[in-house]
């Protein structure tokens, strides 16, 4: 006589709540690791940047950053501002590849490396980021990062600056002109760690007049809904028309730039207001007069 075949009992309601519950748990664990996950990127993130600015008489500093808006991302920008054993302001931004533990950890790394190449008496800002980059590159570590390293010399207010992959410095003047640092395609060098004995070429400059200049990163200008040169046009006009108030409204109104572009990336930005020594009206300038 054949055996009767036994067929699977049918799911009660009970048992499909009981799996859906433990199917929700699982994933409300999965989600609180990874929170755990970008809180801690983010608190390693924030404690790595500067708690204090260095300021010079004329010249006054404020900075924002802005983590990653999709949520699980955490990025590598960052902002630092130190003063140099020549008396000299240094200062600046960048923004490691990657959005993780990992990005946050190696911005941190970049910066001190920055700094302490700075602080050995290389005070050209090319000279610093070639230093910089080989030593990055015998690191052996796949990420890349790129800056824009500003060197502000407080007795003739002239400004020398040099980058690694990064987007220009805007500025703008107390007269209603504005716009881009602008460097040759040429003087712009590879990100830090990708080839050793890249070259960073400099550019000199002179604060002339009142003014202001902001350090960013391409969070706070590009974005699905911005062009990177729509974004930096908007930032000139935002340093134009408010080029007379504190530096920290102005870094803040900069920050409001970042939410009209829809990124999704973290965003930092350092806003430098200066005024313009009576000397320099008079005192021959270097090119590129700001």
């Amino acid at each position: 006589m054949g055996g009767r075949r036994r067929h699977a009992r049918p799911a009660s309601a009970d048992d499909l709540l009981s799996q859906l519950g433990r199917l929700t748990a699982r994933v409300r664990e999965e989600i609180e690791v990874q929170r755990a996950r970008v809180e801690l990127a983010e608190a390693l993130q924030r404690g790595m940047l500067p708690s204090t600015l260095p300021t010079a008489p004329g010249l006054r500093v404020a900075a924002r950053y802005a983590p990653a808006r999709s949520g699980l991302d955490i990025g590598g920008d960052w902002y630092d501002g130190f003063r140099l054993s020549d008396g000299t302001l240094a200062f600046s931004v960048g923004d490691v590849q990657g959005h993780d533990v990992e990005a946050a950890a190696y911005m941190g790394q970049v910066r001190i490396v920055l700094r302490a190449v700075a602080a050995m008496g290389a005070a050209d800002p090319g000279e610093i980021l070639r230093t910089t980059n080989d030593l990055l590159v015998a690191t052996d570590n796949p990420l890349f990062a790129t800056c824009l390293f500003l060197r502000f010399d407080p007795r003739t207010w002239t400004v020398r600056t040099s980058r690694a992959g990064h987007t220009g410095a805007v500025w703008a003047r107390a007269d209603g002109m504005c716009g881009v640092i602008e460097h040759a395609e040429e003087e712009i060098g590879l990100p830090l760690a990708v080839m050793a004995g890249e070259a960073y070429p400099v550019t000199e400059y002179r604060f002339t007049q009142p003014g202001a200049l902001a350090l960013l990163t391409d969070g706070v200008v590009e974005g699905p809904r911005f062009p990177l040169e729509e974004g930096l046009a908007a930032v000139a006009r935002v340093l134009r028309d408010g080029v007379a108030e504190e530096p920290e409204t102005l870094a803040d109104r900069v920050m409001e730039v970042a939410e009209c572009t829809g990124h999704s990336d973290d965003a930092a930005v350092l806003v430098l207001s200066h005024d313009g020594p009576e000397a320099c009206q008079t005192a021959g300038a270097a090119p590129g007069i700001v």
